[in-house]
């Protein structure tokens, strides 16, 4: 049986920007995409850890280095500059995934990997 496993995690960064004007999407750093193995264009599952608001949208590539988190489109009239977020991706697999979760600090830049422990019911 497939199953929806979660594959990669930017966990507390910081919104950077917001732009109602756009097309939509959350840019994220460059850096920040490799690291935690995450592609141009992918979905990705934005949690507001600030309001509690939870959204999808897609991953766009943000400046190398900039510790850029933004909201873009309808996104930003519920996510604002400031907030603390949760950025995750899932996988399809018949097994568990190991995702890649990763740690920024207050300016988005990488910390550490966390170690996510999958957790299932037999």
């Amino acid at each position: 049986m497939l199953r929806q496993y979660l594959h990669a995690k930017i966990h507390n960064a910081t919104v950077t920007e917001a732009n109602v004007d756009y097309v939509g999407s959350v840019t994220i750093d460059e850096e920040l995409l490799e690291r935690a193995d995450i592609h141009e264009n992918e979905k990705v599952l934005v949690v507001d850890n600030t309001n509690g608001v939870r959204l999808e949208t897609y991953a766009i590539k943000g400046e190398r280095g900039s510790g850029v988190i933004g909201m873009n489109g309808a996104a930003a009239k519920l996510v604002r500059p400031g907030d603390r977020v949760i950025l995750m991706t899932f996988g399809i697999s018949a097994e568990p995934l190991v995702p890649r979760c990763l740690l920024v600090d207050e300016k988005n830049r990488f910390v550490r990997y966390l170690e996510e422990k999958a957790h299932m019911i037999v």
